[in-house]
């Protein structure tokens, strides 16, 4: 049974940083995302990374703020942010396809399979 837990969320300043992690389990996986979803609004992609090429792509909201790694030996994928603002405020939400994906897949939430619960991040101004 796969599994996807979340952890590392809570309350920060704004320009300040978090560390997101998501232990995996249950299966083999081809990528690994982060999605997110503020109060009202749909759920978003943030990034994906490649399991075995470490590839990595990413919104254009978070792109030098923001950097998915993941440590396939603890199948744990994390995601680092800095320079936090109260825009970044929402629910990360941890992604796993099994699939093969194109690129152009990666972005939307029909691409994957499996979901944890979802860690709050709140960023105060």
């Amino acid at each position: 049974q796969v599994q996807l837990l979340e952890s590392g969320g809570g309350l920060v300043q704004a320009g300040g940083s978090l560390r997101l992690s998501c232990a995996a389990s249950g299966g083999t996986f081809s990528r690994l995302a982060w999605f997110r979803q503020a109060p009202g609004k749909e759920r978003e992609f943030v990034g994906v990374v490649g399991w075995f090429s470490g590839n990595t792509y990413y919104t254009d909201s978070v792109k030098g703020r923001f950097t998915i790694s993941r440590e396939n030996a603890k199948n744990t994928l994390y995601l680092q942010m800095n320079d936090l603002k109260p825009e970044d405020t929402a629910v990360y939400y941890c992604a796993a396809s099994a699939r093969i994906l194109a690129n152009s897949e990666s972005y939307y939430t029909r691409s994957y399979d499996y979901w944890g619960q979802g860690t709050q991040v709140t960023v105060s101004p």
